[in-house]
């Protein structure tokens, strides 16, 4: 009894397996994270291969023109005719190895060791392939810029044509304070620094802000620099172009005044954009009376017809509703060229001069 006994205590009591699911469970888990690790594995093996395969390709070709020695035709010695252009132009020129190192680098990030004209490739398109085109390059811009996002189609397809790419490095001063501005800038990629006449830098602006409108708007110069803090890829707009696609679209204009009020606010200048309005309307109506009435005189002097007069005064009466169909802004001055010596014609609503002074000596000569 006690052999029996003691054969009893030393064998391990037998439990029944109450649950037999908990081992299906752990028997589909492990399956299961095999089954993923084997799609990873799958999908890693696919990328390898698709990196193998880019790279014998590019392999063969550079393997095919050199075994042609590199006819001057090939995408290998077009490169490389620009880059040693590029070269042989620093080296004349002497310049110093940080400028041509920043050279380098700015080729670089520009055309991403392609190099070709884009203009010339454009000009070669029709218009509205171009346009296409055009869109097309500058959709992540205009993807990103609010002002475009809630902007007319027509009014975006109109300013994106004539905007020109540009690259700034890092401590590029892309506008300077005090200068004249010529041009106004969308940011599409990079962060930019707003700097004062005193170093202090005011905000910064990054992908999808634009900056350089408001010297445009008011004809002052800049009032403050812009400093481009990382790589900046920019479009320009030069001010001949803002200022015909804004004549056409005087909502957009207004848009950007009350932006640019907020903005010389905020760098505690004084937005005086609207307090000159009257005066400027209500001179430049002024000066556009005196010179109708001068032609009129002259008109009267050599006899004109009483229609070449009438057409003084349509004309008089356009260019006053002109003045008061003014955006908030007084326009640049360079655009009013009433009161200059050489100013002697007035032109339509299409620019199409109605009458010159001219006539009035041919005339005279004639009544002679």
């Amino acid at each position: 009894m006690d052999a029996a006994s003691d054969r009893i205590r030393s064998e391990p009591a037998q439990t029944p397996n109450l649950n037999p699911s908990v081992h299906l469970v752990d028997d589909r888990l492990i399956d299961y994270f095999l089954n993923m690790a084997s799609v990873f594995m799958r999908i890693f093996n696919l990328i390898c291969m698709m990196l193998l395969i880019g790279h014998w390709s590019g392999c063969l070709q550079f393997l095919v023109p050199m075994l042609q020695a590199f006819p001057a035709n090939s995408w290998v010695a077009i490169n490389e005719l620009q880059v040693k252009q590029v070269e042989e132009y620093m080296a004349y020129r002497k310049l110093p190895r940080e400028m041509r190192q920043r050279i380098t680098e700015y080729f670089e990030h520009r055309y991403q060791g392609k190099f070709f004209d884009e203009e010339i490739i454009l000009g070669e398109l029709s218009e509205k392939l171009r346009e296409d085109v055009i869109n097309y390059n500058c959709r992540s811009l205009v993807a990103s810029v609010p002002f475009f996002a809630n902007a007319d189609s027509n009014f975006v397809s109109d300013v994106v044509t004539k905007l020109k790419y540009e690259v700034f490095q890092p401590g590029d001063i892309i506008i300077k304070e005090g200068t004249i501005g010529t041009k106004m800038y969308f940011i599409q990629e990079g962060i930019v620094d707003i700097v004062m006449a005193n170093g202090e830098v005011a905000t910064s602006l990054s992908d999808g802000s634009y900056f350089g409108e408001i010297c445009l708007l008011t004809n002052a110069r800049r009032v403050a620099s812009v400093r481009a803090e990382t790589y900046c890829n920019l479009f320009s707009l030069s001010v001949d172009h803002f200022n015909a696609v804004l004549d056409q679209y005087p909502l957009m204009r207004r848009t950007m005044e009350s932006v640019a009020a907020e903005r010389l606010n905020k760098i505690g200048k004084n937005p005086n954009l609207l307090s000159h309005r009257e005066e400027d309307m209500g001179s430049e109506s002024k000066t556009i009376n005196a010179v109708v009435n001068a032609l009129a005189a002259e008109a009267e002097h050599v006899n004109l017809s009483q229609e070449s007069v009438a057409k003084l005064h349509v004309s008089e009466t356009r260019c006053f509703e002109g003045t008061k169909k003014r955006t908030m802004l007084p326009r640049p001055k360079s655009e009013n060229n009433f009161g200059s010596p050489d100013m002697a014609l007035v032109t339509s609503s299409n620019d199409r001069p109605l009458f010159y002074k001219s006539d009035t000596i041919h005339k005279q000569m004639s009544m002679q």
